[in-house]
């Protein structure tokens, strides 16, 4: 299908389903669900619940990629038969920042990558853009239309386990951040890959871990980790922003985590930075939310703050298994009661349905060039940035050899 009518289908969806009242919020509500892919094969419940509508985006990790060298035609086959079940365009996503957060490994027979740390000390903008078209080709090639990146977050708490210590963050400097997530995001325009910003309004000051427990930012939190996001909005970089589980009782008095404050959400991201894109939740099952709020409770307050796509990946250990139908029906019912208003759940729809409009809907064959030539290149990329890296490390040995000399010598 070419673009143009790619682009008219939507459309025509988008018309239809507005204008229907039997199944409309059905549909709707459907688009505002994100799930996990339980295994690394197709799996018929998941490709059952595509075909319903009761779902409009999926994400892959690392246990979607089949243990073996050359795993590409594999993943390509599941992306391609969910997405052509689907009646209207599937988010197919994946956290795929490079480093420590990638899911695409080499053993796999995927293109070797590094960390946002790695590039942010290397400098080279040239670097930064050759890694994130060799990223951006490869998703596309496989299927997937949405990388949750680039990470806009600080690294301002040397400590922190989650954004700073395994280099998620290009840098403490806002500027620097802006500049390198601004090629990335270019790079993945190019082949039609959705990013997202994340995590608002900011990860990178926290000490603990929401994948664990409440992480309150409270005292460590600096407005300047506004200025990623700020800029990169006002400049027409955002595709999507991912929000964050942190509490920060500076932004939100009530010391509601950041997925679930209106004060965040509508009255920061949407009034005060003037975002009407789509807002991704980070997983709603990390203990942050799971273990300090109900289900029911979780989903009201989300969408009620401004979250148009709920994720819920099923891929965090010591989480209950929530399955489509329960989040569904428990959105469905909370509508009914005026829990949630119908004008709410279309908001979200408008939005989710427009950024489906600029989804890559050439085929995938187009890319297959592409990504030959760039992982050819990548390895001697890869061999340069491993003797610059070691020059560097020589340079700390001999200067740390040298200055125990000195001391030597005056003892």
């Amino acid at each position: 299908m070419r673009k143009t009518g790619f682009i008219l289908s939507l459309l025509f969806i988008n018309t239809y389903v507005i204008s229907q009242s039997i199944d409309s919020l059905n549909i709707k509500i459907g688009q505002m669900i994100l799930i996990g892919v339980p295994k690394a094969e197709l799996d018929e419940l998941v490709l059952e619940e595509v075909k319903s509508g009761k779902v409009g985006a999926l994400i892959f990790f690392e246990k979607n990629i089949p243990n073996r060298s050359n795993a590409f035609a594999s993943v390509k086959k599941m992306t391609w038969t969910y997405q052509h079940a689907a009646s209207i365009p599937l988010f197919i996503c994946i956290d795929q920042e490079g480093g420590k957060v990638n899911r695409l490994k080499e053993k796999y027979g995927f293109t070797r990558s590094i960390t946002a740390a790695s590039i942010g000390k290397y400098g080279d903008m040239d670097s930064v853009r050759f890694y994130a078209e060799a990223t951006a080709a490869t998703l596309a090639g496989l299927g997937f239309n949405v990388n949750f990146a680039p990470t806009v977050d600080l690294a301002i708490n040397k400590d922190n386990t989650v954004i700073v210590k395994p280099e998620r963050s290009y840098s403490s400097d806002p500027d620097t951040v802006v500049m390198m997530a601004k090629e990335v995001i270019k790079e993945h325009r190019k082949f039609g890959v959705v990013t997202a910003l994340k995590h608002f309004p900011g990860h990178g000051s926290s000490k603990e871990d929401t994948h664990f427990g409440i992480a309150d930012v409270t005292n460590t939190w600096n407005e300047r980790e506004l200025e990623p996001f700020r800029k990169l909005i006002k400049e027409g970089y955002a595709d999507g922003v991912m929000t964050s589980h942190i509490v920060n009782k500076k932004l939100d008095p009530s010391g509601y985590p950041g997925t679930l404050s209106k004060d965040i959400l509508d009255g920061i991201l949407r009034k005060k930075l003037g975002y009407d894109g789509v807002v991704f939740s980070d997983d709603m099952q990390m203990h942050a939310i799971s273990k300090n709020y109900g289900l029911e409770e979780t989903i009201r307050m989300a969408i009620n703050a401004g979250v148009d796509i709920m994720c819920f990946s099923n891929n965090i250990q010591g989480s209950d298994i929530r399955t489509v139908d329960i989040v569904h029906d428990m959105i469905k019912k909370m509508v009914a009661n005026g829990e949630i208003t119908p004008k709410r759940i279309d908001e979200s729809y408008r939005r989710i349905i427009r950024l489906k409009s600029k989804l890559n809907a050439e085929p995938v064959e187009k890319y297959k060039e592409e990504i030959a030539r760039l992982q050819n290149e990548i390895g001697t990329l890869n061999v340069k940035m491993k003797e610059a890296e070691a020059a560097k490390n020589k340079e700390v040995t001999d200067s740390k050899d040298s200055k125990r000399k000195k001391k030597k010598s005056k003892s």
